[in-house]
């Protein structure tokens, strides 16, 4: 196994990710991947293998940004802020397919942020991880079948979602 220092060097951007895909604030995601590795450093003697220490990080930065999410929504709600489902209206045609793939890949990243998080840390880990659903429950310590209809929920929400706000990438048969 790697020592401490190689591990974060290997992980930390993967970590960093994920965090700030779940969290969607760049200091967020910052004080989340720090903790995880804080934490990780705490219990590295039982870590037995290098993708022992991934799946401990995967799960460490999971749970700690489901926190930091809660706390954060606490804090709004004593502020009376709202949330809003809204996303920025399009900055009409793109001249470019650079700018087109850029601002599609923006749009879905949106969407997908504006999943229920349960929904958002599933689809996180089965597409940004490549995370099986096996492996997805034993992340989230929950039953493979939920899992499944998590990830099959927000497929179904995404899908919708998309249909209704990326009208302007879709391309109409003549």
């Amino acid at each position: 196994m790697q020592d401490f220092r190689q591990l974060v060097e290997a992980h930390q951007s993967r970590i960093y990710s994920l965090a700030l895909r779940i969290v969607g604030d760049c200091g967020l995601a910052e004080e989340v991947a720090q903790d995880a590795f804080l934490a990780l450093h705490r219990s590295l003697e039982r870590i037995e293998s290098d993708e022992h220490a991934l799946a401990w990080l995967r799960k460490a930065a999971v749970h700690r940004s489901t926190d930091a999410l809660r706390r954060r929504a606490r804090r709004a709600e004593f502020a009376a802020e709202e949330f809003h489902d809204e996303f920025p209206e399009s900055n009409g045609a793109l001249r470019n397919g650079r700018q087109s793939f850029n601002g599609l890949a923006n749009r879905v990243e949106q969407l997908v942020a504006a999943l229920p998080e349960t929904q958002r840390v599933v689809v996180l880990l089965r597409y940004q991880e490549d995370l099986l659903p096996e492996e997805i429950a034993s992340t989230l310590a929950m039953p493979v079948a939920t899992v499944k209809s998590h990830l099959q929920r927000a497929l179904q929400m995404l899908r919708g979602k998309a249909e209704r706000t990326l009208k302007e990438f879709i391309r109409v048969p003549k």
